[in-house]
């Protein structure tokens, strides 16, 4: 397995996996993206979108023949030595994104508040999520 930033050519593939996997969004084309790839097959992915008051990690999936093997960690990981400055997400595990060094965080961006209110959000039972942060490697 090999992970590396997204090139233009890859983004087709990692929304349709996005899709199958219920993790995309509008505008998801725009974000910048990691991959992981076994020979050349994307099984997972990680995005990393820019917000006007943070970072946020979004999309982080792995096809589910490849999970287990710590794909998911390593895009993490990937994503993390390259980003600008402290990434938030918003998540439903949390357990996971504590041993990616995420802590849970009670200072939610404003945009996160706002994506709330979005039709992203619609169906999840909000008193599950958990808002987290990790400081830029």
């Amino acid at each position: 397995m090999r992970v590396r930033k997204a090139l233009p050519e890859d983004l087709p593939f990692a929304v349709s996996l996005a899709k199958s996997l219920g993790l995309d969004y509008p505008g998801m084309k725009k974000d910048r993206f990691w991959v992981a790839e076994e020979g050349q097959r994307i099984v997972g992915i990680v995005g990393l979108k820019k917000h006007h008051d943070c970072l946020e990690l979004c999309a982080l999936g792995v096809e589910p023949a490849g999970r287990g093997r710590g794909v998911a960690k390593a895009l993490v990981d990937a994503l993390m030595a390259e980003a600008p400055g402290p990434v938030h997400l918003a998540t439903v595990i949390p357990g996971f994104f504590e041993t990616c060094g995420f802590v849970r965080t009670a200072d939610a961006p404003r945009s996160f508040v706002e994506k709330r209110r979005t039709a992203w959000c619609d169906g999840c039972d909000r008193s599950l999520c958990t808002v987290m942060v990790r400081k830029a490697s």
